[in-house]
């Protein structure tokens, strides 16, 4: 049972394949076997790379199941349309372009298993990838922020600046009526005189408009750092809604070009594991001598290739005879005097009752 289900995955005849020797259906088992695993891994690679991209095992499994299909029925039409002709070199010639399919399809099965043998490789690259994506995120995040930012930072230093140098106004003024009331500037009169209340007021004054200034700017800088605080707090809530983005780089498209940065040497050898896989039932078809099963088979499609090209040329000869026959048999026709008479006289009859109804449809009209 189990060797009659590999024939059938061969593509063989299995009509003709049961009347050849027990070496010949093993051989052709054996090509089956190969189509049938070549499908299997097939499946499992592309199960493994559409996961990557659903995240559903059932989804997976469905579209993977059709894939394998799809290799399956590809795999067996290339080994069953291979004839045996004898000629290696016609047979290489033959095959040449199911090679070439066959070794785009060895890659198409090979990356998805490739992912999943340096999976750990991979995340190490991916994880670099991510953390790199992470910073010039937020570097260029922070470019629509941090102008705003500097901005406002500009004007609480401007402010202080301004309360700064009131300060300093202010202390000068203090200096200047102390030293009238010491006795070592202006008037140079020890003890508080008129001008020495004159300075002070004035110090005074400036005193309470420093107090004011204080008090001013201090309820500006405190909008203003809210303001620094609200663009902080909105950064930080754009960096972490984006983040997301960036932990499931890990897609499809993202394994293949990790999977790129990779050494390429192991790839290559599983690449050329799995083009071996892919060709051998091929190769298995070329370098098999012209057994019985292919003998039998070109009997039996060359009968049917005699037959038809027989029924095509007879039906040719009776087309000819019978054109030369109707030919002759209206020639002699033609030839005999009578039968042209009475033909006369049925078209000169038909002309005179035509005659008669073209007056009688003129007479009607008038």
């Amino acid at each position: 049972m189990l060797q009659n289900f590999f024939i059938l995955c061969s593509g063989a005849d299995s009509s003709i394949l049961k009347t050849c020797s027990e070496g010949e259906q093993n051989k052709y088992a054996g090509i089956g076997a190969t189509v049938f695993f070549t499908a299997v891994m097939a499946f499992i690679a592309s199960a493994y790379a559409l996961y990557t991209v659903f995240d559903n095992v059932y989804t997976a499994i469905f579209f993977g199941l059709i894939w394998g299909l799809l290799i399956f029925n590809l795999d067996r039409f290339i080994v069953s349309t291979i004839k045996k002709t004898g000629s290696f070199g016609s047979e290489l010639l033959q095959a040449s372009p199911r090679i070439l399919l066959a070794v785009i399809i060895a890659v198409v099965i090979s990356k998805p298993l490739e992912m999943k043998i340096f999976e750990k490789e991979i995340n190490q690259v991916l994880l670099e990838q991510k953390n790199e994506l992470t910073l010039a995120n937020k570097e260029q995040l922070a470019l629509q922020y941090t102008p705003q930012v500097e901005k406002l930072n500009g004007d609480i230093a401007a402010l202080k600046a301004e309360i700064a140098s009131k300060e300093a106004e202010t202390n000068d003024l203090y200096d200047t009526y102390i030293s009238e009331a010491e006795g070592r500037a202006g008037t140079m009169l020890l003890g508080k005189g008129p001008v020495y209340a004159e300075k002070r007021q004035k110090h005074d004054a400036s005193l309470a408009e420093l107090a004011q200034l204080k008090e001013t700017n201090a309820q500006k800088i405190a909008g203003i750092e809210s303001q620094i605080t609200a663009l902080n707090i909105e950064y930080a809530e754009v960096v972490k809604n984006s983040q997301p983005i960036i932990d499931g780089f890990d897609g499809l498209m993202a394994r293949i070009n990790a999977l790129g940065e990779l050494p390429w040497f192991p790839s290559f050898f599983i690449f050329l594991l799995f083009l071996a896989i892919e060709t051998s039932p091929i190769i298995a078809k070329l370098l098999a001598p012209k057994g019985e099963y292919d003998l039998k088979l070109e009997d039996e499609e060359t009968a049917i290739k005699t037959w038809v090209t027989q029924k095509v040329r007879e039906r040719q000869k009776i087309l000819v005879t019978d054109t030369e026959l109707n030919e002759k048999i209206y020639g002699e026709i033609a030839e005999e005097e009578a039968v042209y008479a009475y033909k006369k006289q049925k078209a000169e009859e038909l002309m005179r009752l035509q005659a008669d109804a073209f007056h009688d449809m003129q007479v009607k009209r008038l």
